[in-house]
């Protein structure tokens, strides 16, 4: 039982970078590959404010920030410089290679022994539970904030930018501007992921974010699959579906592991679980048009 609530304390710890990257994918239609670089970066400037005595808040807040700021520099190379939104994803998680290098200044940084997240805010005796009950308040904070900015003015200003540029330009919002705050929001979300899988697993490692945008994408194909079926086109129960969808994924890889699954394999049964989710649909679209 264990086991499968680590699982579930995983997605939850995930849950805001599957928001992220529903945002960036989703709504801006944007394939930002520098989650992998952001997730690692909020994991740390985590390790490195814990480590000189800043209270967990305010750690969380400057990996937000750092995150954020990555984003930025995403959609300014994206928009300013004409460069492909995926290369310029790429650059800028390559360029995080080195600065989350020389921020942590080792491979590995382990966090036993700083107060972090969950022990500020102790509810339970027990830490699996007390993470899940810290976790759970976190998800739903995250929810109802970007459920209340969704359907702002300025998130409508957002999804309109994904719908449709020029029209969005006609109107007078300028679009490369609403791509900065775009990306800067999503990886901002995305680093506080880093943040807290840092926290929940007692260290922080320089490789911890590769492979990480698939594991988000599993999760968001599998709400954006919950919506299509449901026919949702309500944003918090698109964003309830994304939640779910991580839950959901977490849950079949902690199935696979308990089947006997190699934990060396662990990148391969994602990646191999990640096209199988993305395959179903497209071959019962072949499937359906052959019969006709």
């Amino acid at each position: 039982m264990d086991f499968y609530l680590a699982a579930i304390i995983q997605a939850l710890c995930l849950g805001p970078l599957v928001i992220g990257l529903f945002l960036s994918m989703k709504i801006f239609n944007i394939p930002d590959i520098t989650a992998d670089g952001s997730y690692t970066l909020g994991a740390v400037i985590t390790a490195v404010g814990l480590a000189n005595g800043f209270s967990p808040l305010v750690t969380l807040l400057l990996a937000m920030l750092g995150g954020a700021v990555a984003g930025s520099w995403t959609a300014w190379i994206h928009t300013r410089l004409r460069i492909h939104a995926l290369l310029a994803g790429i650059l800028v998680m390559t360029a995080l290679y080195s600065v989350n290098l020389v921020l942590l200044g080792r491979s590995n940084k382990p966090l036993i022994g700083y107060q972090d997240l969950f022990a500020a805010f102790r509810v339970f005796a027990d830490a699996d539970h007390n993470a899940l009950a810290v976790l759970s308040v976190g998800s739903a904070i995250l929810f109802f904030c970007m459920s209340y900015l969704l359907r702002s003015d300025f998130g409508i200003a957002m999804r309109a930018t994904g719908d449709s540029e020029p029209m969005i330009r006609a109107q007078g919002v300028n679009p490369a501007r609403m791509k900065v705050y775009g990306l800067a929001i999503a990886n901002a979300l995305v680093a506080w992921s880093g943040s807290l899988m840092a926290q929940f697993q007692g260290f922080t490692d320089i490789n911890m974010g590769i492979g990480i945008v698939i594991s988000g994408l599993g999760a968001v194909i599998i709400g954006d699959t919950l919506m299509n079926f449901l026919k949702i086109r309500a944003i918090p129960a698109m964003l309830g579906c994304v939640l779910l969808g991580v839950m959901i994924f977490q849950s079949i890889l902690a199935i696979a592991l308990s089947a006997g699954v190699d934990a060396n394999l662990l990148k391969l049964t994602t990646a191999l679980l990640v096209l199988l989710i993305v395959a179903l649909p497209r071959v019962g679209s072949v499937m359906q048009f052959g019969r006709r």
